[in-house]
């Protein structure tokens, strides 16, 4: 993991096509602006983690009764 020091108005960049602009700083809080491609998808980390959590039960097993949709005999 890198960790940097940056102040208001600096930048980090992150290849050729991203840039993170360090816009304010107030006490805790750090608020940034991200310029990438649009192809280059972007979230906050909270709701990366809930997309991958609905993602993975949406994916897995569930049993589901069928004997309903059999024809009678």
């Amino acid at each position: 993991m890198l960790v940097l020091t940056r102040k208001p108005k600096q930048q980090i960049m992150i290849g050729d096509d991203v840039v993170i602009n360090i816009v304010e700083v107030q006490g805790d809080n750090v608020r940034i602006a991200i310029d990438a491609p649009r192809s280059i998808k972007i979230f906050r980390g909270e709701i990366y983690k809930a997309i991958q959590e609905e993602n993975k039960m949406a994916a897995a097993p569930t049993n589901v009764d069928l004997s309903g949709m059999l024809p009678n005999k």
